[in-house]
């Protein structure tokens, strides 16, 4: 089994109207010692003028290795996510967010299914999906990146669902990306879910699901952006875990605190 290290993703200050620095520094001082940045595609205004949490990948990518070395955090993940059925939106996304994770030093780049086009058929989708992973696939396996895919839109809601999603490429450049708090409000069981998918798992996004939310919402829904981290919850795990697996480059590279999964399940 391979060791879990608790960390924070960047989404907790969306609505601070913060920079990314900002959301860095705030996370060292809460105590965590990994964090996963948001990245996104081109320019847009509000984080340019120092209200958002995202960096582009036109900057310098040395810009958030060098804020987090600052802070004394350790990058678990990018937070790529976009519609992969949609290659046109997201298929020079996401390879160049891996090309970012490479040259600094971060072993995975998550992402998710997306929301779909709205004319297309669910076998196109599939098609449209595998077209976009084999691309980012061969980015990856050259640069020992792994793509964390996350249950979260139309076909990934459920485990069959996101495994025919797993299988449409065989690369050693995927693994799973679970996120919890999308599992549960789609209507599945978190745990049996997290044991199927255990020995493909590459990262965790765990979170709270307040019981307000999770009677509003569980089951008529495929996700949430964010949990709630406070008051009476239903489901109550740590927000963005990254889970190193055994054998791989990240796993033997990383130090910190060893905890097996089923430890942390039994816990929450």
């Amino acid at each position: 089994m391979g060791n879990v290290f608790i960390g924070l993703n960047t989404e907790f200050s969306r609505s601070s109207d913060k920079p990314f620095e900002w959301a860095v520094e705030k996370a060292a001082q809460m105590g965590f010692k990994y964090i996963e940045p948001m990245v996104h595609f081109g320019r847009e205004l509000m984080s340019e003028a120092g209200y958002f949490h995202t960096v582009s990948m036109f900057d310098d990518p040395y810009r958030i290795k060098e804020a987090c070395d600052k802070a004394g955090l350790k990058i678990s993940a990018l937070q790529a996510h976009g519609p992969l059925g949609r290659p046109e939106v997201h298929g020079e996304y996401i390879k160049m967010a891996i090309r970012v994770a490479a040259e600094i030093g971060v072993p995975v780049v998550n992402t998710d299914e997306g929301v779909k086009a709205k004319w297309t058929t669910e076998e196109e989708d599939h098609v449209l999906i595998k077209y976009t992973l084999q691309e980012a696939a061969f980015v990856a396996e050259r640069r020992g990146v792994v793509i964390g895919l996350e249950p979260h839109a139309q076909y990934s809601k459920t485990p069959d669902g996101l495994d025919r999603i797993y299988n449409l490429v065989k690369s050693p450049a995927i693994g799973i990306n679970l996120d919890t708090g999308n599992a549960y409000l789609a209507g599945q069981d978190v745990y049996e879910w997290l044991e199927r998918v255990a020995e493909r798992l590459v990262h965790l996004h765990a979170k709270d699901i307040s019981v307000e939310h999770a009677e509003a919402e569980r089951g008529k829904v495929t996700g949430t952006p964010v949990g709630c981290a406070c008051g009476d919850s239903r489901h109550r795990i740590f927000r963005g875990v990254w889970y190193a697996r055994p054998g791989t480059a990240q796993s033997q590279a990383s130090q910190g605190i060893s905890l097996r999964i089923a430890g942390i399940v039994d816990e929450v």
